[in-house]
């Protein structure tokens, strides 16, 4: 007979080694008195008593025994599988990186403003852009004249260089913007000529490969301003340099060529 030192009981199984209730390991008993015996239920009625055989009592599969210490998980493939992502994710980020920034540079380099030379070509002068320089003609009308001269140059200067395109592309349309309806200038016999006749007997000049300004010199006094300088035509085989004169005017929020006087300087043709 063997006893559960947890709840008492007394079990006669000799194939018993645990407590069917608690699971607690059964203890070796002599037996005194079967009163407290407890026996298997028969499923059978007319089976007789040591006819009965138990199955072996099978712990439960939580039960650990006494004394016996539970098996630990390993914790290292966790840290290993967790770092192994972390790494390939950098790895991910680096490729990303190194495939889009020269995509981006690229797409920034392209979008920024092409660089204005002083010296400009006459190939490139078919095309008709509106110049940076004057920015200016979509302000408002009532915007007062810029006051500083740095700034009046440059703007200026580039619509000298707008002017100069358009009149070797004979560009009526351009002109027409560039010049006041108030603007006197010079025909080819150095008479006075008005815009209409400016624009009416303007002719295209394909002969001219590339022009330069040099020494150019602004005075300005309130909403109206003048500049001087020197303008140089580059042909196939010789330039032809000028002095001129324009006069400008600030008005519906823009300058506008009120006047032009030029002059060959030198011989009538230098050679380069």
């Amino acid at each position: 007979m063997k006893r559960c030192s947890t709840c008492n009981r007394t079990f006669d199984d000799p194939n018993l080694s645990f407590c069917i209730d608690d699971g607690t390991p059964l203890t070796p008993v002599e037996v005194d008195d079967d009163t407290t015996v407890v026996r298997p239920r028969n499923t059978e009625r007319n089976t007789a008593d040591n006819d009965w055989n138990a199955v072996a009592y099978q712990p439960p599969s939580g039960y650990v025994p006494a004394g016996t210490e539970p098996k630990r998980r390993r914790a290292w493939p966790w840290v290993a599988g967790i770092i192994g992502a972390f790494i390939l994710g950098i790895l991910a980020l680096a490729v990303a990186a190194a495939v889009l920034i020269p995509r981006m540079m690229r797409a920034k380099r392209y979008e920024q403003p092409p660089i204005v030379s002083n010296t400009n070509r006459a190939e490139n002068s078919n095309v008709a852009t509106e110049s940076n320089s004057n920015a200016n003609a979509h302000q408002d009308v009532d915007t007062p004249p810029p006051t500083d001269h740095e700034q009046v140059l440059g703007q200026l200067t580039n619509i000298e260089q707008e002017w100069t395109v358009a009149n070797i592309n004979a560009d009526k349309k351009k002109l027409d913007r560039i010049l006041a309806d108030d603007f006197v200038g010079q025909d080819e016999r150095n008479q006075p000529q008005g815009k209409a006749d400016y624009i009416r007997t303007i002719q295209r000049d394909p002969d001219i490969e590339k022009w330069d300004f040099s020494d150019l010199k602004l005075t300005l006094v309130g909403d109206r301003a003048t500049l001087t300088g020197i303008f140089t035509y580059f042909l196939k085989d010789r330039s032809i340099s000028f002095d001129f004169t324009d006069k400008f005017v600030w008005r519906d929020g823009r300058w506008q060529a009120t006047a032009s006087e030029i002059k060959k300087r030198g011989t009538p043709e230098t050679d380069l």
